[in-house]
């Protein structure tokens, strides 16, 4: 038995010449997430790190194109669980505890000297990257949360986030048109 094999239409689907605005310009779609900003809150036993988190896009599936919220590590390790336990993808891991950086014969600051925090924001920024750039975690609710509302509602239901684009409508209006059209036949 033999195949035939027919080349159809062979043209370039962009005919257009690139320019240097289309080489070096901004990209279609982003995520730029920065952990900057790592501020000590409270005194004695009572004290913790925050660490600001701002999130630019514009991909579709976020609400808010630009956000800015406070975050400590506690609510880092939040979003690990609820990853975890709710999507299907690896979730990769975070700065350590320091657990013997929480010593109290230990002479130095401890949690609160410089260059730990500035090494726990680094691995902080790099784990939220990481998180954010995988297309599945871009759905899921609690991401959503983390990155975009100012206080983080630990009682919220589980989920992913739809876009709300064409597609949805133009299903929609066609699922309309065949219920109509079946009731009338």
């Amino acid at each position: 038995m033999r195949f035939k094999i027919e080349l159809c239409d062979t043209r370039r689907l962009n005919s257009k010449p690139q320019d240097l605005t289309d080489a070096y310009g901004p990209p279609s779609n982003f995520l730029e997430i920065d952990v900057y900003d790592p501020q000590i809150v409270g005194v004695g036993r009572n004290r913790y790190t925050t660490y600001e988190v701002r999130m630019r896009t514009n991909l579709p599936i976020f609400k808010l194109k630009d956000s800015c919220v406070r975050r400590r590590y506690s609510d880092f390790e939040w979003l690990k669980n609820e990853l975890e336990r709710d999507s299907k993808i690896v979730v990769p891991p975070l700065p350590g505890k320091a657990l013997k950086r929480q010593l109290p014969f230990r002479g130095d600051e401890g949690l609160f000297e410089e260059a730990f925090i500035e090494e726990r924001r680094v691995g902080l920024e790099q784990f939220i990257n990481r998180i954010a750039g995988h297309p599945l975690a871009q759905n899921e609710r609690c991401l959503h949360m983390f990155l975009q509302e100012e206080t983080i509602d630990r009682n919220y239901i589980p989920g992913k986030v739809r876009q709300k684009d064409n597609r949805d409508t133009c299903a929609c209006s066609m699922y309309i048109y065949f219920y109509i059209t079946l009731i009338q036949s």
